[in-house]
């Protein structure tokens, strides 16, 4: 089950999202993303 599993995320061609792995797909989601990684990053100060 695990070997499917790994398989499923991490080499399985994924034709919806150019024919990439869907953890490199995500990977590369996580690379671009801007968002800040933390709530008080996030949150202007009041100071």
């Amino acid at each position: 089950m695990a070997e499917y599993i790994d398989w499923f995320n991490h080499r399985r061609l994924h034709g919806e999202i150019g024919l990439i792995p869907p953890a490199e797909h995500e990977d590369v989601l996580y690379r671009h993303n801007t968002v800040a990684t933390t709530v008080a990053a996030s949150v202007p100060s009041l100071h």
